[in-house]
């Protein structure tokens, strides 16, 4: 985790908050509809972009959610296209 702490700087302690949502918004994701887990899909998206565009600058468009759904795991898979920053930038945008 150390070079995702350096990138983001949060602490260790919201690490099993956003677990506890994950896995949240995973049971629900499981129990719902199609029409619910597009709009969850939406929401999820919507709440991370949010979170990273705290830290760094990151086109929307840039970033896909996708959950595969399997016989007893669900996956989460997040792709997110960072731009190359120089320190002085990042240090900006923080």
């Amino acid at each position: 985790m150390g070079l995702l702490d350096t990138l983001f700087g949060r602490s260790r302690s919201s690490a099993p908050v956003a677990r506890d949502r994950l896995q949240i918004l995973l049971a629900h994701e499981r129990a719902g509809t199609d029409g619910q887990e597009s709009e969850l899909l939406n929401t999820l998206h919507s709440e991370i972009l949010e979170v990273i565009k705290r830290h760094i600058p990151v086109d929307q468009d840039k970033v896909q959610i996708k959950v595969d759904r399997g016989t007893s795991v669900s996956m989460l898979e997040i792709d997110i296209e960072v731009p190359a920053l120089e320190k002085k930038k990042l240090r900006e945008v923080r």
